[in-house]
């Protein structure tokens, strides 16, 4: 018999990849924190708020109960935002069993330190496999099966071929690679970046502008990455370049769809009310400013962005930043 995988977090990332898992024939243990958010998951056999098209198969159970839902869990897939992931961690109970695989598909750093997320996981969890999984790809197009394609990312190969095996089909390829602090850098930045790329549209500029943004954006989240100890070629992958020019270029993107907001004057807290959920870039945005200061890293796309949430410099302002800045040699 297949493993049994428990995902945790029903939003609709976590909900479209259990959705992938449990089509792989794989019993899937769906936790969501809310009491009555599972009730209805259970009534409606689908997750209405997000995916409403698509419908859960048999073998997807749903739980509110954290240790019910790990119950006899052979693999573990957390896909809750990043300011929620060290809190859940802090919920598993311990000692976890030896071999139950660790895994993550959440995008970010943690807010309140701007670590990457293994390091919160370690010491949470102590010394054990874990992985991560990231590259270009929207929720309800997983949910819809269109073909996409990710990288799984584990100093131990052993378990991302573990998680590539659940995740893998024909409309969902997964790649594995060793280089998991690049995987996360990349995911967390481009949220940042789309945000740039979402306010130069609004704003009206043109493709060169935001050909120029994503390619700049990518030179920067690369700086970064490989000060934190990624490896180049990770960022020219899917979970660089891939997701970044994903994120920046369609407004399935909710940080895109931000920045859009923002350039037509509309405030951060009502524009994220209209978007109704979690855009990750906001929190990365102070995290990544603050680790790329620490580093000496220079980010100036990133910079602008943060001086939009945070300091309440108006987006013609950012952009005009960015414009005026001296000509210089391009380099990575």
């Amino acid at each position: 018999m297949n493993p049994t995988v428990t995902v945790l977090g029903a939003g609709s990332w976590g909900t479209a990849l259990a959705l992938r898992i449990a089509k792989n024939g794989f019993p899937v243990r769906l936790w969501e924190h809310d009491p009555e958010q599972v009730l209805r998951l259970a009534r409606d056999r689908c997750n209405r708020r997000y995916l409403p098209d698509a419908m859960f198969p048999e073998n997807i159970q749903v739980f509110s109960a954290l240790g019910e839902a790990l119950h006899g869990a052979q693999e573990v897939l957390i896909a809750v935002p990043s300011h929620a992931f060290s809190a859940v961690l802090s919920q598993l109970p311990q000692p976890l069993p030896e071999g139950l695989g660790i895994a993550w598909a959440t995008k970010g750093l943690e807010p309140s330190t701007g670590r990457l997320l293994h390091e919160v996981a370690l010491e949470k969890l102590g010394q054990r496999p874990m992985a991560v999984i990231s590259g270009p790809s929207f929720a309800q197009e997983v949910a819809r099966e269109v073909p996409t394609a990710v990288t799984v990312a584990s100093p131990d190969p052993i378990l991302a071929q573990r998680v590539a095996t659940y995740l893998h089909s024909e409309r969902f390829r997964v790649y594995t690679r060793e280089d998991w602090i690049g995987v996360q850098i990349g995911g967390a930045a481009k949220n940042v970046l789309a945000i740039a790329t979402g306010i130069a549209d609004g704003l009206g500029f043109g493709a060169n502008t935001r050909a120029a943004l994503i390619t700049r954006g990518l030179a920067e989240l690369t700086r970064l990455g490989t000060a934190l100890g990624g490896q180049q070629e990770t960022f020219t992958g899917l979970a660089g370049l891939g997701d970044l020019v994903l994120t920046c270029t369609d407004d399935q993107s909710r940080n895109r769809r931000l920045g859009l907001a923002l350039a037509r004057g509309i405030p951060l807290g009502a524009a994220k009310e209209e978007i109704g959920q979690e855009i990750e870039g906001v929190i990365t945005a102070k995290s990544l400013r603050a680790t790329a200061q620490r580093l000496g890293v220079e980010m100036p796309i990133s910079e602008q962005v943060y001086q939009v949430l945070y300091e309440g410099i108006s987006p013609g302002t950012a952009t005009r930043n960015l414009l005026m800045r001296a000509s210089k040699a391009e380099q990575a």
